[in-house]
């Protein structure tokens, strides 16, 4: 093969028919959703279809059919940067997307109600748990270079493809959920909890590439030593910098994604908030003024009962919103 350098990498392209199957049918079912969606009235954000689009398929299709899948069999860092695209940007992009709502959305009430099943059904809550969830993206990368995984699917196609399904599955199974408006993960999994996993998240996606780049024995590497091209470096080397790549990818895709999930957490505040501003108006419309409470050395008669059956919600109602009223009517 031609020597590899930045103007191959970026004009060299192949057709990979599995991957751009996968990528219409994506892209068909999205776009259909989100005209469903507006046509029934709803409105559906240009910057989600956007991200689903160009950061989610995109990714896929720089990973599955550019220079990197030109060169991944002669040199092991495309490869390595090919998994962690589909491992973790593509699941980032696809998530920001917010496909879960929008099949919500635009399905019929019946079809609705099966994806909602579906989502909360046993085996996907057991995927989907934060921790499971990470574990897998964890064990998937590490059983892809350091089982005969990886050295079998350089020799066979269709184990190939089916890798980067794998890995594409396993990044969707954390970060969909996490980033998804709908309630598919447990009620303890709140916005500040999420933020945690997803801290988490990051520092254990950096084991695989610190892995890699110090890792004495060679990463399939019977295979790159028989097709080590004279241009390339030593293969040592090669899967150094391959490490290397994971590694910066992996940390460049954490910011964004807690960053996603921030802005998130904001506006789920904002949301509450204003819900909260609504209700408090109008009790305020309904209740009737308190009668006012005794003087000193005067009885409190009839009066004190009727005071305490109109004192507001907040104040005998126990959950977590009117919690929240009476610690700031304390602060006050």
């Amino acid at each position: 093969m031609a020597e590899l350098t930045v103007g191959r990498l970026l004009t060299s392209w192949q057709p990979d028919v599995p991957a751009l199957l996968l990528v219409v049918a994506l892209g068909g079912l999205y776009g259909w959703g989100v005209r469903r969606v507006r046509a029934g009235g709803g409105s559906w954000s240009p910057a989600r279809s956007a991200a689903f689009a160009v950061l989610g398929l995109g990714a896929l299709v720089v990973a599955t059919m550019s220079g990197l899948a030109v060169y991944d069999h002669v040199l092991f860092w495309p490869a390595a940067v090919q998994n962690i695209l589909l491992d973790l940007l593509a699941p980032l992009g696809l998530a920001l997307g917010d496909p879960l709502r929008l099949a919500v959305e635009a399905l019929p009430a019946g079809g609705a109600a099966w994806v909602r099943r579906a989502m909360t059904g046993r085996v996907v809550r057991l995927l989907t748990f934060p921790l499971v969830s990470t574990a897998l993206v964890l064990a998937t990368e590490l059983t892809v270079y350091f089982t005969p995984y990886f050295a079998t699917a350089l020799r066979v196609g269709w184990l190939h493809e089916l890798m980067y399904l794998h890995l594409l599955v396993a990044g969707c199974l954390f970060v969909v959920p996490v980033l998804t408006r709908e309630e598919s993960l447990p009620a303890w999994c709140t916005h500040p909890v999420r933020a945690g996993l997803v801290f988490l998240d990051g520092v254990i996606d950096a084991v695989p590439g610190v892995v890699v780049m110090t890792h004495g024995t060679l990463i399939a590497g019977a295979w790159y030593l028989h097709h080590h091209p004279s241009w390339a470096p030593d293969v040592r080397h090669d899967q150094q910098i391959g490490g290397g790549a994971m590694l910066s990818i992996a940390e460049l895709v954490a910011l964004p994604f807690l960053l996603a999930l921030l802005f998130q957490w904001a506006r789920a505040e904002r949301v509450q908030t204003a819900a909260l501003d609504r209700r408090l108006d109008e009790q305020l419309a309904v209740v009737p003024a308190a009668s006012p409470a005794p003087t000193a050395g005067t009885a409190a008669g009839p009066a004190a009962p009727a005071a305490e059956r109109v004192r507001p919600w907040w104040e005998t109602e126990e959950n977590e919103v009117a919690s929240r009223i009476r610690r700031q009517h304390g602060e006050k």
